[in-house]
C-alpha cells in the first residue's frame, strides 16, 4: 500500500489558506482587490466586531455569470492569468486564483453577484457549497464573510484584539485607497464610518480624509522620471514625523508593497532634515512596466523584486533631495485662535495654497525656484547659492538661546546653537569630501592605546587617516601615535575628535562608508565647536551667524534633524492680540 497520496483538495485549501489569511485584514486585502480588478468605481468595507464576525465587501463592478460564481471558489480558478506570458506582464492585483478558495475554507460565505441580468447567490460553508439561487439583477458584488477560522481553532486562538484587527484593516483601506484615488471607498464598522473618500481621482484630497487638513498643509508634492520608472506623490515637511515607517507608503502600478530598501531611501533622503527616530509621511506611486517588476514572490503578493533597482532608488532619492532643497522649510508657528470668517483685505504671508478643501483655507510651502539644482554628467553641481532665507534683522536674545528677529513678515526664533551646528557641519563635511594637506604638527604628540582586536581592525584602514591629513605611526604594542592632525579640527577638543575619528572608523570597519563615516564626524565635530545654549552674543556677531546660516545649503534644521529657525507671521501675532479685524 502507497504512502503517498493526493491531498484531498479542502485540506490543501486549509493549508494555503495559513499563507493567504493571516488575519482579519487579509481578507478584507483579497475582497478588496477583486473588486478593484472588476472595475468597480465605488467599493464599500463593512465590518461587525473588528471582521471577527462579519466582513461585508460591496462593489459596484462588472459582477460574474452564473457559472463564474460558481467556479470561482475552486483553487487556482482565475480569470487574469491564462498563458506563461502573463505571469511577466501582470496587469491586475489578483491572479493567482488561490484566495477566495483559501478564505471559503475557513469562513463561511454569502456571494451576491451580477453583470446587470440576472443575479446569482452563493453559499459556502468551510469550503463546500452548500446552495446556488438566483438573486436580483444589480450589477456588481456582495460577498459577506462570517465566522471566520471557525473550523480552525487553533488560528482562531491567535486572533489579536479587536483593536489591533481593526487598526490592521484600517491601515490597508487607507493603503488601497491612496493607491487608487479614483475609487471612492467607505470604510464602516460597527455602523461607524472609518473612512470615507470622495473617488474623484485627487490624490491630495484622499490623503486629507485619511491624515486631515493639518497634514495635507504640510506637504510637498514630487515628480520625476528616467528611462524605467516615473515616480509621483506627495511628502511631508521634515517637522512633520511619526514615530514609525508605517507611513512611508509604496505604491507600485496600484499596488500596495513593501519594501525595505525603497523605505531606507525615502528615509536616508531626509538625512539631517529630521530627526533619526523620526520618520515622514510620505506617499509616493510607482509606474513601470510590469516586465520590469515581479510581485510573484509571496502570496500576499506585497513583496516585489524591481529590475534595475539601483536606477529606481536613485530617482526616488534625487526626486525627495530635490524637493525638499526647492521649499522653504521654515516652520510657520499657527495660533490656534478660530478665525469666524476668512479676512479678504488680507494677504496670507507666506503659505497659501491655490486649492480649497471643502471651503477649508488650505496651505503649502514655498517653493523657491531659484534653488533648483543643475545636473551634468550625473553630478548635482550648485553654480550659485541663492538666498534661500528672507532677510533678517536680529534684535536680541532670549535666555541667551533664542535670537529673535524681524523682518515685514513677522517675527523669527533662531537657536543660536542649532544654526552654528548646521554651519560648522557643512563646514566640516566640505573638509572631510576635499581634504587638503594643510597640517599642525603637535609638539606633544598623543598617543592611543587600543585593544588588540582594534589595533588590527585601525592598521588594515589607517589609509582613511593618512588620507585626510593625519601622521600616524604605530608605538609599541597595540598603540599608535599621532604625530600631526588637519588644521580643521576644532580647538581644544583635538585629541577628543581624533578619538572619536578612530572609534568610528572601528565600529564601522565590517561595512565602511567613507560617506557615511565623513558624514559621522561631520556631525560630532560641528556640536563640538558650536555656540552653547546660555551664551551671550553680540549683535554683530547675531548678524555674522545669519549670513552664515544664510550661506547654508539646508539653513532650517542641524545635522541632527532640528530646526534651526521658526516663524511667527505678522497675521498670527496679531490674531493672538486680536488685531487682525475679526
Amino acid at each position: 500500500m502507497t504512502k503517498i497520496k493526493v491531498m484531498d483538495e479542502l485540506l490543501a485549501n486549509k493549508i494555503a489558506a495559513g499563507e493567504v489569511v493571516e488575519r482579519c485584514a487579509s481578507v478584507v486585502k483579497e475582497l478588496v482587490e477583486n473588486s478593484i480588478d472588476a472595475g468597480s468605481t465605488e467599493i464599500k468595507v463593512e465590518l461587525i466586531e473588528s471582521g471577527t464576525k462579519e466582513i461585508k465587501v460591496i462593489d459596484n463592478g462588472s459582477g460574474m455569470e452564473h457559472d463564474d460564481a460558481v467556479l470561482a471558489f475552486s483553487r487556482h480558478a482565475t480569470s487574469k492569468l491564462m498563458t506563461d506570458n502573463d505571469l511577466y506582464n501582470i496587469n491586475t492585483l489578483g491572479f493567482r486564483g488561490e484566495a477566495l478558495a483559501s478564505i471559503a475554507s475557513v469562513s463561511r460565505i454569502n456571494l451576491k453577484t451580477s453583470t446587470g441580468n440576472i443575479g446569482t447567490i452563493v453559499s459556502l460553508v468551510g469550503g463546500k457549497i452548500t446552495e446556488v439561487t438566483t438573486g436580483d439583477a444589480r450589477k456588481g458584488t456582495i460577498i459577506t464573510v462570517s465566522d471566520l477560522f471557525f473550523n480552525t481553532p487553533a488560528r482562531l486562538k491567535y486572533m489579536k484584539s479587536l483593536y489591533t484587527e481593526l487598526a490592521s484593516i484600517t491601515s490597508f483601506v487607507n493603503k488601497i485607497a491612496l493607491s487608487h484615488p479614483n475609487i471612492k471607498f467607505i470604510l464602516i464598522n460597527n455602523g461607524n464610518v472609518l473612512l470615507n473618500t470622495d473617488g474623484t481621482g485627487d490624490l491630495l484630497k484622499t490623503i486629507k480624509s485619511i491624515y486631515g487638513i493639518d497634514v495635507v498643509k504640510k506637504m510637498v508634492e514630487i515628480k520625476g522620471s528616467n528611462d524605467d520608472y516615473e515616480v509621483f506623490g506627495y511628502i511631508t515637511l521634515p517637522e512633520v514625523g511619526r514615530s514609525n515607517r508605517n507611513h512611508m507608503i509604496t505604491l507600485v502600478n496600484g499596488r500596495v508593497v513593501k519594501n525595505t530598501e525603497l523605505n531606507k531611501v525615502i528615509n536616508d533622503s531626509y538625512h539631517t532634515y529630521k530627526p533619526d527616530n523620526q520618520y515622514p509621511i510620505v506617499i509616493i506611486g510607482i509606474k513601470v512596466d510590469p516586465t520590469l517588476v515581479d510581485v510573484n514572490i509571496h502570496p500576499t503578493k506585497q513583496d516585489i523584486k524591481f529590475s534595475k533597482m539601483d536606477s529606481l532608488m536613485s530617482l526616488i532619492g534625487d526626486v525627495i533631495k530635490n524637493s525638499l532643497k526647492q521649499t522653504i522649510l521654515i516652520p510657520k508657528i499657527e495660533s490656534k485662535v478660530r478665525v469666524p470668517e476668512v479676512n479678504h483685505n488680507y494677504v496670507q504671508s507666506s503659505l497659501e495654497l491655490n486649492r480649497v478643501f471643502e471651503s477649508e483655507p488650505t496651505y503649502e510651502p514655498i517653493i523657491n525656484n531659484d534653488l533648483i539644482v543643475e545636473t551634468e554628467d550625473n553630478l548635482e553641481t550648485i553654480e550659485e547659492i541663492k538666498q534661500t532665507l528672507p532677510e533678517l534683522y536680529p534684535i536680541g536674545t532670549i535666555h541667551g538661546t533664542y535670537i529673535v528677529c524681524q523682518n515685514e513678515l513677522g517675527m523669527y526664533l533662531i537657536d543660536q546653537h542649532a544654526a552654528k551646528e548646521r554651519i560648522n557641519y557643512e563646514i566640516y563635511k566640505e573638509k572631510l569630501g576635499s581634504p587638503k594637506t594643510e597640517t599642525t604638527s603637535l609638539l606633544f604628540p598623543i598617543t592611543i592605546e587600543l585593544t588588540n582586536d582594534e589595533f588590527i581592525i585601525l592598521k588594515e584602514n589607517n589609509n582613511i587617516l593618512i588620507n585626510i591629513g593625519f601622521d600616524i605611526e604605530e608605538f609599541g604594542i597595540n598603540s599608535i601615535i599621532i604625530k600631526s592632525h588637519p588644521t580643521w579640527l576644532p580647538k581644544n577638543y583635538e585629541e577628543k575628535a581624533i578619538r572619536k575619528i578612530i572609534e568610528t572608523i572601528i565600529h564601522q570597519e565590517k561595512n565602511f562608508d567613507i560617506e557615511k563615516f565623513n558624514e559621522n564626524i561631520a556631525i560630532n565635530l560641528s556640536c563640538k565647536l558650536s555656540i552653547k545654549a546660555n551664551d551671550n552674543i553680540s549683535l554683530s556677531e547675531m548678524e555674522n551667524l545669519i549670513n552664515d546660516l544664510r550661506k547654508c545649503y539646508n539653513p532650517y534644521t542641524c545635522p541632527h534633524g532640528r530646526p534651526t529657525i521658526i516663524h511667527h507671521s505678522k497675521y498670527e501675532l496679531e490674531k493672538l492680540f486680536k488685531r487682525s479685524g475679526f
